[in-house]
């Protein structure tokens, strides 16, 4: 007999993964790449005045390529503290589906109002014609809270 190593998904987890995600300025972004391999890189996250996920990208990168081919990806955000064993801390993995929102979009100024908030030397190239918003609406979240507390949420439990 075998016991399931995720614990029943609570409002304690809850808070924690929207923690993490308020609180992460940059997130490992995992995609498949043109030739079907996967790809991890970091990019910068933020939420935008929703609280759904978000990042800037070039259309000049391979992530945007890929991006735009599969928008199926994966988030990694939670950073370890500066002592003790990294895998202790927590950390939460979001299955996400990513659209593109490009300068043309009437949503694009408001983004990027509020991206520069939590972003300000984004200002450098945030107007460059290569930038666009890429938004993450979460499928899933798979949460490590740190050691013996592993949480699968919802889509529901990872909307603000």
């Amino acid at each position: 007999m075998s016991t399931s190593p995720i614990r029943p998904t609570d409002d304690e987890a809850r808070v924690l993964a929207h923690s993490l995600m308020q609180q992460a300025r940059f997130a490992a972004l995992g995609v498949i790449d043109d030739h079907g391999a996967p790809m991890v890189t970091r990019v910068a996250f933020g939420r935008g005045p929703d609280g759904q996920p978000m990042t800037l990208v070039s259309d000049l990168s391979a992530h945007t390529r890929a991006l735009k081919a599969r928008p199926q990806a994966s988030l990694l955000v939670g950073e370890p503290a500066d002592k003790g064993d990294p895998l202790t801390h927590p950390r939460l993995t979001l299955q996400v589906r990513a659209q593109i929102v490009p300068h043309a979009d009437p949503r694009y100024g408001d983004l990027a109002g509020h991206y520069l908030k939590t972003h300000p030397k984004a200002k450098l190239y945030i107007g460059f014609a290569d930038f666009n918003f890429m938004l993450f609406t979460p499928q899933l979240g798979l949460l490590n809270g740190g050691f013996g507390k592993a949480y699968e949420l919802s889509a529901a439990d990872l909307t603000p």
